[in-house]
């Protein structure tokens, strides 16, 4: 297992990443098409093509989910994707030709590098073009590269968000994988102590609680309106429409065990799914949603261990460095 979302057969990962301007975008494909689900927690979401994933919808598969920073401009990017996939005769088959059906979300990463260059078309296909189904890439890169959690004090004290990614196999035959990209308003902790990885800065290192700065407040707080945490599940077992979307529903959880606060009035929180098919097996629902919360779990806190300092905000290995040297 390369323990990625390439590990589930049929799914490649693309990235364009703009280090200079800090943002960038990334493509997850699934070229043999794949069901698709969608649930969106945040209350700030900039999305794309998502209600033809939800039940009673005409569209039965979709063949690529855009993730991408440039805020609502970066929805610009699904464009290249679109483009790339019609070039190969993949998408919704009409009498005019094939009408590639891209699903997308996007993080807010404007305060972050040059706010004027944005993901936009070009950037999607050539995130298209470089998909393959090796290990991702993780990090500061693509959808992750301008990303940045803890910012309950604001931008000038915020830390380093990214992208990661995970899997699991669940039995002998079905594999689960997530990609995320965090840019989120709350604290990235480790689901398993609770320890703050990543978080609004101390000024003598390690890291403030934005729980226990929200319980102290003693009247409500003006906070900074641009975050999100996007991602997509993807699985190689055989799943309805409905199904896909419970999934999507369940794997938040994901993220409400290693985001704190999450699904916040100011975050956009999106979650998609994509089921291949290509394993006929039996699925357990339950055991299928319970993997798909893991693997995102993981996949977050990857996003900001393997994070780097970039644009001026430090990342969480550098800010946690800095605390030992003192």
């Amino acid at each position: 297992m390369n323990n990625t979302i390439t590990e589930v057969p049929g799914i490649t990962v693309g990235h364009y990443t703009d280090l200079k301007a800090a943002t960038g975008c990334t493509v997850v494909l699934c070229e043999k098409g794949a069901v698709g689900g969608v649930d969106v927690r945040g209350s700030a979401p900039g999305t794309r093509e998502t209600d033809l994933l939800r039940p009673m919808s005409l569209v039965s598969k979709v063949h690529a989910v855009l993730l991408g920073g440039g805020s609502a401009f970066g929805l610009a990017a699904a464009d290249g994707v679109m483009r790339y996939l019609e070039e190969k005769g993949l998408g919704f088959k009409t009498s005019a030709g094939c009408v590639p059906v891209v699903p997308a979300a996007i993080l807010f990463d404007l305060s972050v590098g040059d706010a004027k260059v944005r993901p936009g078309p070009e950037e999607g296909y050539q995130a298209s073009l470089s998909a393959t189904g090796q290990p991702v890439a993780e990090g500061s890169v693509g959808a992750g590269t301008g990303a940045v959690v803890g910012k309950i004090l604001g931008a000038s004290s915020a830390t380093k968000g990214g992208l990661g990614s995970s899997s699991q196999r669940l039995g002998k035959d079905i594999v689960v994988g997530a990609v995320v990209a965090v840019s989120a308003f709350g604290d990235v902790i480790d689901p398993g102590t609770g320890v703050i990885l990543a978080g609004p800065r101390r000024p003598e290192g390690g890291f403030f609680d934005t729980v226990e700065l929200l319980r102290r407040a003693d009247k409500p707080g003006h906070y900074f309106p641009m975050n999100t945490t996007i991602g997509v599940v993807a699985t190689n077992a055989s799943l309805t429409r409905e199904q896909a979307n419970k999934v999507a529903q369940v794997a938040h959880d994901g993220l409400a065990r290693t985001i704190r606060p999450v699904h916040t009035m100011v975050d956009g929180d999106t979650l998609f799914v994509l089921a291949t098919g290509e394993c006929k097996s039996p699925v357990d629902d339950i055991a299928l949603g319970a993997i798909a919360v893991e693997v995102v779990a993981e996949a977050v806190v990857r996003a900001v261990a393997r994070a780097e300092s970039l644009a001026g905000v430090p990342a969480a290995r550098d800010v946690q460095r800095s605390r030992s040297a003192r």
